[in-house]
Protein backbone atom coordinates (compact mmCIF):
# COMPACT_ATOMS: atom_id res chain seq x y z
CA UNK A 1 0.00 0.00 0.00
CA UNK A 2 1.25 3.33 -1.10
CA UNK A 3 1.91 6.24 1.70
CA UNK A 4 -0.67 8.44 0.77
CA UNK A 5 -3.44 5.17 0.48
CA UNK A 6 -2.11 4.82 3.88
CA UNK A 7 -2.68 8.38 4.94
CA UNK A 8 -6.10 8.57 3.67
CA UNK A 9 -7.19 5.19 5.45
CA UNK A 10 -5.80 7.02 8.62
CA UNK A 11 -7.85 10.45 7.79
CA UNK A 12 -10.83 7.77 7.15
CA UNK A 13 -10.26 6.04 10.59
CA UNK A 14 -10.16 9.61 12.10
CA UNK A 15 -13.57 11.07 10.67
CA UNK A 16 -15.08 7.70 12.25
CA UNK A 17 -13.13 8.11 15.50
CA UNK A 18 -14.60 11.91 15.66
CA UNK A 19 -17.68 10.80 14.77
CA UNK A 20 -18.40 8.28 17.69
CA UNK A 21 -16.79 10.13 19.77
CA UNK A 22 -19.09 13.23 19.31
CA UNK A 23 -22.35 10.68 19.49
CA UNK A 24 -21.26 9.15 22.62
CA UNK A 25 -20.44 5.68 20.63
CA UNK A 26 -17.11 4.78 22.26
CA UNK A 27 -17.13 1.01 22.01
CA UNK A 28 -15.50 0.76 18.72
CA UNK A 29 -13.02 3.63 19.55
CA UNK A 30 -10.38 1.29 20.71
CA UNK A 31 -10.44 -0.61 17.98
CA UNK A 32 -9.89 1.96 15.57
CA UNK A 33 -6.82 3.73 17.27
CA UNK A 34 -5.07 0.10 17.03
CA UNK A 35 -5.95 -0.25 13.49
CA UNK A 36 -4.94 3.94 13.22
CA UNK A 37 -1.87 2.91 14.50
CA UNK A 38 -0.94 0.01 12.49
CA UNK A 39 -1.28 2.01 9.42
CA UNK A 40 1.31 4.95 11.12
CA UNK A 41 3.69 2.09 11.63
CA UNK A 42 3.43 0.68 8.02
CA UNK A 43 4.52 4.58 7.03
CA UNK A 44 7.95 4.30 4.73
CA UNK A 45 10.00 7.02 3.25
CA UNK A 46 7.78 10.12 3.75
CA UNK A 47 8.31 13.31 1.85
CA UNK A 48 10.24 15.38 3.47
CA UNK A 49 7.39 18.22 2.65
CA UNK A 50 4.82 16.33 4.66
CA UNK A 51 7.26 16.02 7.90
CA UNK A 52 5.91 19.12 9.20
CA UNK A 53 2.57 17.56 8.90
CA UNK A 54 3.09 14.50 10.32
CA UNK A 55 5.26 15.80 12.98
CA UNK A 56 2.03 17.34 14.60
CA UNK A 57 -0.08 14.64 13.65
CA UNK A 58 1.72 12.07 15.94
CA UNK A 59 1.45 15.05 18.55
CA UNK A 60 -2.23 15.21 18.43
CA UNK A 61 -2.89 11.22 17.38
CA UNK A 62 -0.78 10.14 21.12
CA UNK A 63 -2.81 12.88 23.09
CA UNK A 64 -6.06 11.41 21.43
CA UNK A 65 -4.91 7.70 22.55
CA UNK A 66 -4.20 9.14 25.95
CA UNK A 67 -7.10 10.68 26.41
CA UNK A 68 -10.88 10.07 27.08
CA UNK A 69 -12.62 10.34 23.85
CA UNK A 70 -16.03 11.35 25.70
CA UNK A 71 -15.34 15.37 25.57
CA UNK A 72 -15.88 18.24 22.65
CA UNK A 73 -11.93 18.45 22.05
CA UNK A 74 -11.15 14.86 21.01
CA UNK A 75 -13.69 14.76 18.43
CA UNK A 76 -12.78 18.12 16.95
CA UNK A 77 -8.96 17.06 17.20
CA UNK A 78 -10.10 13.67 14.95
CA UNK A 79 -12.32 15.71 12.37
CA UNK A 80 -9.33 18.38 11.98
CA UNK A 81 -6.42 15.72 11.40
CA UNK A 82 -9.27 14.14 9.05
CA UNK A 83 -9.43 17.00 7.64
CA UNK A 84 -6.06 17.86 7.08
CA UNK A 85 -4.28 14.21 6.34
CA UNK A 86 -7.04 13.81 3.70
CA UNK A 87 -5.83 17.36 1.70
CA UNK A 88 -2.27 16.83 2.60
CA UNK A 89 -1.88 12.67 1.61
CA UNK A 90 -0.22 13.83 -1.65
CA UNK A 91 2.55 15.20 -0.49
CA UNK A 92 3.49 11.64 1.90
Amino acid sequence: MTNQNLILNIAVNLGRLGRWSLENKISRIPQFLEDTQQYIDQLTSLNAKFYPTYDRFLENFSLLKSTPPESKNWSDTAFTWAAILTHRAKLA
